[in-house]
């Protein structure tokens, strides 16, 4: 097991793997997921990955299952997922610039397998409607 520095929710069974610096907006993320589209905790800010059968899952810390981290509100304790198959990645980034209007393929690697990874602005009101339309209809190859 390996414990990486990120958050996770689920959404209808499909696991979002958020990936950022300290105060990149990963919780928030999470609580806007959890929240306005009925994602379900999984981890926030220390996440376990394990491999198994060529399939990355995410689970939280034992000490932090079911806390999410709200800036200016506090630590809430929220009911929270075991486990969750991985599906998507998603790499917060600091400014709207620096996401491309039309990126290529890209992809997450941990532990000999890989992930379609995403790039986004967190902040932007439209961030978790892109998640998910990531999930529901992923990209053209290019």
């Amino acid at each position: 097991m390996t414990d990486i520095h990120a958050s996770c929710v689920c959404w209808q069974n499909r696991g979002i793997l958020l990936l950022g610096a300290s105060g990149s907006g990963k919780s928030d993320l999470c609580l806007r997921l959890i929240s306005g589209q009925g994602a379900e905790l999984v981890a926030d800010d220390r996440v376990d990955l394990i491999v198994s059968r060529e399939t990355i899952y995410a689970s939280a810390p034992e000490i932090l299952a079911g806390m999410l981290e709200v800036r200016g509100v506090g630590l809430l304790k929220l009911p929270n997922l075991r486990r969750s198959r991985l599906d998507l990645a998603v790499e917060l980034v600091s400014a709207p610039q620096e996401v491309e209007r039309l990126p290529l393929s890209a992809v997450w690697e941990f532990g000999g397998c890989k992930l379609p990874l995403l790039r986004l602005y967190p902040f932007e009101a439209s961030a978790p409607d892109k998640i998910l339309a990531a999930l529901r209809w992923p990209p053209a190859v290019k």
